[in-house]
């Protein structure tokens, strides 16, 4: 039985005369067929030197005496063993020279640590070492699979090793017929692309019950690959919607209240992103325990500096430009190339880096989709951003306010509302969501001074096809927009893509000038 030996052991092991010495004399010959007969009855010794010597040969640190066919294993803190006994050894003779590979023996080496981990304690370790034999399909590690099927208690890894035996059978000569049979529909049962890559590689030579089998196989696989495959894209166009969301959910409510087409708002997503970028270097200079919470400490520091920032813009810019539509796009056009300007005098043109907090890092599969962590957060504070500013607007004062401007501005003024209040607290409050969303994007984006611009465009786009002005539109436009890009990319290319969504917007605004929900009121129906 094979035994794992996952280091150099403190102690000499004594030499086991026989075919494992001999196997080790092999790797001397500077032959690459001999190291490759070596290195199979190396795996399959039971030897506790054998992880040691295969992962030596690995990473170059095997090297062999072509005088005296002594072969010598260098430890990663420098030490030096003979291979066939585990002695201790002064130094390298200086002869010895390191055993070669090739592109084939790479192969097998990494199949046989595969194999050599298949009794590790880690289940971890087990699955994934399964996992290579399965792709490499090593008759050899059939005897290894079968005694580690045995003794496993592990359900997931089990299911592992059930599949390396199939594709070891599937590939074996001698298997028998009923034996294919059976590993085919193991094989099936995975139904991924490394599935299908074992099916499709069968020789045409096969029986026909074989090659029927594996052919009907592979068109389920197929069929199950192009249904995640749709899944895959529906998730990475909830994933881009949620960007949309968030970069337009302020630029709705500040042109929904006010009806000021605002061109900065992408630069109030940047100064976001650049709170982040700052909040991180000062943690990683002064406070570098507290890196994990960088993130929880910048958003709210970026929506009160976007937000004041967005209501200095409204009181000294924006108040004298109401009912001027024209010079209101120019103004904060232009404004947007101020901002731009003065943050690359800050912090310079190229793009900075801003870190991602243990807890964004990594992904994880779910059936044959691959979901990463960054992302799966941002739609989730997306929602509760959405939901918060529902709540806010529904429950508190300044939200019945800002519903009440947005109706009716003149009836809200005849009832004692401070109009000029509403709309400075409306511009802060939208400006401080496009900072909190620049705190998000930071995380999947370069920070530069032009990222504000990649989105403002597209935000204008949400607003305008949900509905002016109602949060629950730009949800929806968001997220139907969101997906639509992302299964038109593979047909028709990013570029061509966003073209398409967009004469589709403009032939669907044709028909429903005010956007899928449109306001309710008299006013605006007036």
């Amino acid at each position: 039985m094979l035994v794992a030996a996952f280091a150099v052991p403190a102690f000499v092991v004594p030499a086991l005369a026989g075919p494992f010495e001999d196997a080790v004399a092999k790797f001397a010959n500077d032959d690459f067929s001999d190291t490759d007969d070596a290195v199979g009855v190396v795996a399959t010794s039971g030897n506790p030197l054998a992880f040691t010597i295969i992962s030596a040969l690995g990473d170059g640190r095997l090297a062999a005496d072509p005088d005296t066919k002594k072969v010598f294993v260098t430890g990663t803190d420098g030490k030096v063993i003979d291979a066939a006994t585990g002695a201790a050894v002064d130094k390298l003779p200086d002869n010895a020279a390191a055993v070669r590979l090739n592109n084939r023996l790479r192969r097998t080496v990494e199949a046989a640590l595969g194999g050599l981990t298949l009794l590790s304690p880690d289940p971890a370790k087990r699955i994934a070492a399964a996992q290579s034999v399965f792709k490499t399909h090593d008759e050899t590690m059939l005897p290894v699979i079968d005694g580690a099927l045995a003794k496993e208690t592990n359900k997931a890894a089990k299911a592992a090793f059930t599949e390396a035996r199939a594709a070891i059978l599937l590939y074996k000569p001698d298997a028998t017929d009923v034996e294919k049979l059976e590993a085919i529909a193991t094989v099936k049962a995975r139904g991924d692309q490394e599935a299908m890559a074992l099916l499709t590689g069968l020789g045409s030579d096969q029986p026909p019950a074989i090659a029927n089998a594996a052919a009907g196989a592979t068109a389920a696989i197929q069929r199950t690959l192009a249904l995640w495959s749709t899944v895959q894209n529906a998730w990475y166009g909830l994933s881009l919607g949620s960007v949309l969301l968030l970069a337009a959910i302020g630029l709705a409510i500040t042109f929904g209240v006010m009806g000021v087409i605002n061109m900065a708002h992408g630069e109030m997503v940047m100064i976001g992103a650049y709170v982040t970028f700052v909040v991180q270097e000062v943690i990683r200079t002064s406070y570098p325990g507290l890196f994990d919470y960088s993130l929880l400490i910048a958003v709210p520091l970026a929506f009160v500096i976007a937000g004041v920032i967005g209501i200095i813009i409204e009181r000294t810019i924006i108040r004298f430009l109401y009912g001027r539509p024209l010079e209101t796009l120019l103004a904060t056009w232009g404004l947007s190339l101020v901002l731009q300007q003065a943050v690359r005098t800050m912090f310079g043109p190229t793009n900075r880096e801003v870190g991602n907090p243990s807890w964004m890092s990594g992904a994880f599969e779910l059936g044959q989709i691959t979901i990463t962590y960054n992302r799966l957060w941002i739609l989730c504070f997306t929602l509760a951003v959405f939901a918060i500013l529902l709540a806010m607007l529904r429950y508190s004062s300044i939200g019945l306010e800002m519903r009440a401007v947005t109706q009716n501005r003149k009836m809200a003024a005849s009832m004692g509302i401070a109009t000029s209040r509403v709309d400075a607290l409306t511009f802060g409050l939208g400006s401080g969501i496009a900072g909190i969303a620049g705190v998000a994007l930071s995380q999947i984006d370069n920070v530069s001074p032009n990222l504000g611009q990649s989105y403002i465009i597209d935000s204008f786009m949400v607003v305008v096809f949900g509905g002016v002005g109602n949060l629950w539109g730009t949800l929806v436009g968001a997220f139907t927009l969101g997906i639509a890009n992302k299964f038109l990319e593979p047909v028709a290319g990013a570029v061509l893509g966003k073209i398409a969504i967009l004469v589709l917007i403009i032939l669907f605004i044709q028909k429903r000038p005010r956007g899928l929900f449109a306001l309710k009121g008299r006013a605006i129906e007036a």
